[in-house]
């Protein structure tokens, strides 16, 4: 593998029963979409959701409630499921999340909607990194790659496809069976775990200690700080009382995370996740991978829409072309890291990706769609060499009983920085069209003058601009995350051989 083994060490935790990774793939497959549609898939529904159930001040709740319970109970699934097992873990999460998309279905108003989602989310995060971590079970590391891309792709394509399969649904059908397809399929999925993934028997602690209060305070400090990141600038200032005593309390719960964990057994977040180099450095660039990522994601549908002209399908199809190549370049990415190794192979990917996000500023005005298309198909390429190569090498360097733990890990930094990104860009954009207009304006407001036909070209140039700003920030996170990798992780990743 390029150097990147020690051969002294193996991990003899491979799951038994390989002849049933078939179906427990598909179980993986099917629950991967799950979590990612539910992330995406209310978008396009609101107005129905709205004109049926009211609370339109507070829809946005929909969205926000559901990915921090599957970001603030990443860590804890992936502690339980070091302890307990990965299948307990998975089936309990499944449980929780299908009960909690029946009840999103039966909602009589917007706020038992939004409490429904959040315990949507409480399953959600088990959905999320337990798969993660089961696809490295399953798989030895030469074979590791294949599973990833697999499951690389079902999250993509099903985040893509969220918003319009939520747009048909509530058109043709009922905003309603948006949660009630979830529960056919997610019962296949939960049959398929439950009759054909065999755990091997581990040695277990007679009393397993479950850091409960370690995983209240993490909730909780989580939760905290990523209301105020995900509020901030949205529903009050940043600068208001509730941004500032949300920080200060979440800044407080923090410490309170640190001592508690500390005094702690079997810590919920051990201290060993951020001691090891190796860990220490793929947490902190795929944290900047998520920072990147927002600038596609949420802004270049409104630029293809307001600067470009494009319809929203059109629009869509920019942003999903990524989806074609990220998988792609994803599964050939074996082939380089066994030549050049880990590091090296998600530095050329995260190289590659801060030229082209720091191109994409250089884009003539208006400019013709196939522009930002090609950048989004390069840019989907370059991030497939660069997460999974980091991915499958963090996992394959601890073993069976640390590796839910720093895959969940990374999934929270991964969406912790998607948080922040939503937050730190949400303001760019806003403070360079208040610049450019000359007022206080922000980009939904301005989108939606230009939409019903109120606004001037000085406008969509100040979409522009405000956009390119967004992209040079996102070049900025794609550096960092090339500096912390160069400097921090170490050249060979310490691999635990399979």
């Amino acid at each position: 593998m390029g150097g990147d083994t020690r051969p002294a060490i193996r991990d003899s935790a491979q799951p038994t029963g390989t002849e049933r990774r078939g179906a427990v793939v598909a179980a993986l497959m099917l629950a991967m979409a799950l979590a990612a549609l539910d992330a995406t898939v209310v978008s396009t529904a609101v107005p129905q959701i709205v004109g049926d159930l009211g609370g339109f001040s507070y829809f946005s709740w929909l969205f926000s409630g559901y990915l921090l319970a599957v970001t603030v109970t990443l860590p804890v699934y992936g502690k339980l499921s070091d302890t307990f097992g990965r299948k307990p873990v998975l089936v309990a999460g499944a449980a929780v999340f299908l009960l909690g998309s029946l009840l999103c279905a039966v909602a009589w108003n917007m706020a038992a909607l939004i409490a429904f989602r959040i315990v949507q989310g409480l399953g959600g995060g088990a959905l999320q990194g337990t798969v993660q971590t089961l696809a490295a079970d399953l798989y030895p590391l030469k074979e590791r790659p294949r599973i990833q891309s697999k499951l690389s792709t079902v999250w993509a394509v099903s985040a893509v496809a969220g918003p319009g399969i939520g747009g048909l649904l509530a058109a043709y059908a009922d905003w309603r069976w948006i949660f009630l397809v979830n529960l056919p399929i997610g019962a296949v999925a939960l049959w398929l775990i439950v009759r054909h993934l065999h755990e091997p028997e581990r040695k277990t602690p007679a009393r397993a200690r479950v850091d409960w209060a370690g995983a209240l305070a993490v909730f909780a400090c989580g939760g905290v700080l990523l209301t105020a990141l995900v509020q901030g600038g949205v529903a009050w200032p940043w600068l208001s009382a509730p941004s500032i005593a949300l920080l200060t309390a979440g800044l407080g719960l923090a410490g309170v995370v640190v001592l508690v964990e500390r005094r702690a057994a079997e810590p919920i977040i051990p201290g060993w996740v951020w001691r090891r180099r190796t860990i220490a450095a793929v947490n902190l660039a795929l944290g900047a991978l998520g920072l990147l990522m927002v600038a596609p994601t949420v802004f270049l549908p409104t630029y293809a829409q307001s600067v470009l002209g494009l319809g929203p399908v059109a629009a869509g199809f920019v942003l999903s072309v990524w989806t074609l190549s990220w998988p792609v370049s994803a599964a050939l990415s074996q082939h380089v890291y066994r030549r050049i190794g880990f590091r090296d192979t998600a530095l050329l990917g995260m190289g590659a990706s801060a030229l082209i996000l720091f191109a994409f500023p250089f884009l003539p005005y208006p400019g013709q769609a196939w522009q930002p298309t090609l950048l989004m198909l390069l840019l989907g390429g370059a991030l497939g060499l660069f997460q999974l190569p980091l991915i499958v090498g963090v996992q394959s360097t601890v073993g069976w009983s640390e590796r839910g733990t720093t895959t969940a890990s990374v999934l929270f930094c991964r969406q912790t920085g998607q948080t922040l990104g939503a937050a730190v860009f949400g303001a760019v954009a806003n403070g360079v069209l208040a610049a450019r207009l000359g007022g206080a304006s922000d980009l939904d407001s301005v989108t939606r003058a230009l939409d019903a036909g109120t606004a001037h070209e000085a406008t969509r140039h100040a979409i522009a601009h405000a956009v390119h700003a967004v992209y040079f920030g996102a070049a900025c996170a794609a550096a960092l995350a090339f500096f912390v990798l160069l400097t921090l992780a170490p050249r060979r990743f310490p691999v635990i051989v399979d």
